[in-house]
């Protein structure tokens, strides 16, 4: 018997779902090359992981931090940056902690103390320091310096990480609390230390030290403008996409094989199936959004209380739901510039074979294509809703379905079974 205590699924955008779906290439960049290659001394960027919301960023690291403290690591919680507060002194109150991980609080050498009485200083007045008059260095230089004391901490212990995660950055407003911080992160990315090997030779290498920074695609440009060729250096940015239908329907394959493991009332152990008409209508009403996805699955989850999740279930639980579906496409929409909208509004309107640059430009009342080719370019590399090609298409499948399709309401055929199955319930 299956109860809102047990399902499996979650659509909140700060946790790790126990059904998790895609981004493969992201966990591997994780596993096989960050964090082997900064432990083993050698330069790796810090990663910058943008994307509209709903597509799973900070789940995404949490995930990849979670790994990480499986594994020993040290890891700092999700440093959230909410709308006009410091930067600088969140980070300083995690870094703090990492410190204490580290036992450099107990380190009897004096500079070691000095040093984390600065920080707690940059804890307690962020950027402001800057603004005062004051001696020694600014804040991005002192928890740069402990950043490199908390490396040097983790190559004593020869096996550890130190990972940070940085999230809503699009948040940052202030120009000199965003320069400061990613200079202070980027300066302990690329900082080296000397070390010996055997032989007694010293080599120079870099910090046991991950970043990664999360949110929305506008920090790419707001990075871009204030640091440049520095930041991109220094980081690599990753814009995320909807999952393909193939990621969905294998994160459900356990529910048609095997069967999900739940507790029963008995202290004992049971498990939910799902048919795969029920996996074919949630893999279809998510258009490859993470969180469409978990939303879904818990609305069809909470809809019965039978081991078997069916394709009616489905439909009953997503009714409950249409409204949030269409609100989290709206959010997204109401987000863009004027012109953005409407040239997806314009491109919406044409048949998939007619959505070229030319053609919507005109709709828009543009008398060139590269009239409109600035908006298209940030439409595709910087928010990731569409791709340029010939034809133009749409990337982001739940913006397209909302815009061009029933979608979030079910076909036709379901909504009057829907219908009918809660006028017999009645």
């Amino acid at each position: 018997m299956r109860t809102p205590l047990d399902s499996p699924f979650s659509p909140g955008s700060d946790t790790v779902p126990q059904v998790w779906a895609g981004r493969t290439a992201q966990l591997s960049d994780w596993r096989d090359v960050v964090r082997p290659r900064r432990l083993a001394g050698l330069p790796e960027r810090g990663r910058t992981i943008l994307g509209e919301a709903g597509l799973g960023k900070s789940s995404l690291v949490r995930k990849i931090a979670a790994d990480a403290a499986r594994r020993g690591d040290w890891v700092t919680p999700q440093l959230r940056i909410p709308s006009g507060t410091d930067p600088l002194k969140r980070v300083a109150v995690a870094l703090l902690d990492v410190a204490r991980q580290a036992h450099l609080a107990t380190s009897r050498e004096k500079r070691i103390g000095t040093l984390l009485d600065r920080v707690e200083a940059v804890a307690a007045a962020g950027v402001s320091l800057t603004l005062r008059e004051q001696q020694g260095p600014e804040p991005y230089s002192t928890l740069t310096e402990l950043l490199v004391e908390i490396g040097r901490a983790a190559i004593r212990r020869g096996d550890v990480m130190v990972l940070i995660h940085i999230d809503e950055v699009q948040n940052i407003a202030s120009e000199d609390a965003l320069s400061q911080l990613l200079v202070a992160l980027g300066d302990a990315l690329t900082h080296e230390e000397d070390v010996e090997v055997p032989g007694g030779m010293l080599i120079a290498r870099t910090l046991p030290l991950a970043v990664y920074l999360t949110g929305l695609p506008e920090f790419a440009d707001m990075a871009g403008a204030r640091k440049g060729a520095t930041f991109a250096r220094r980081f690599r940015t990753t814009t995320l996409g909807p999952l393909g239908d193939d990621d969905l329907a294998s994160a459900l394959q356990p529910f048609l094989v095997e069967g999900w493991e739940i507790s029963d009332d008995r202290e004992g152990a049971t498990r939910v199936f799902m048919e795969p008409e029920a996996r074919a209508a949630i893999v279809d009403l998510s258009r490859g959004e993470p969180f469409l996805f978990q939303l879904a699955g818990e609305q069809a989850w909470y809809a019965g209380t039978g081991d078997v999740i069916t394709r009616d279930q489905v439909i009953r639980g997503w009714g409950g739901v249409r409204s949030e579906a269409a609100a989290h496409v709206e959010r997204i929409l109401a987000r863009l510039p004027s012109r953005e909208r409407e040239f997806l509004e314009e491109m919406a309107g044409l048949e998939p074979a007619d959505r070229t640059l030319t053609t919507i430009a005109r709709k828009m009342g543009l008398r060139r294509g590269s009239d409109a080719g600035p908006t298209s370019q940030r439409l595709d590399s910087v928010r990731g809703i569409i791709t340029r090609g010939k034809p133009y298409a749409f990337r982001h499948r739940a913006v397209e379905a909302y815009l061009t399709t029933y979608w979030p309401d079910p076909p036709a055929g379901d909504a009057e079974r829907e219908s009918t199955s809660a006028e017999g319930i009645g």
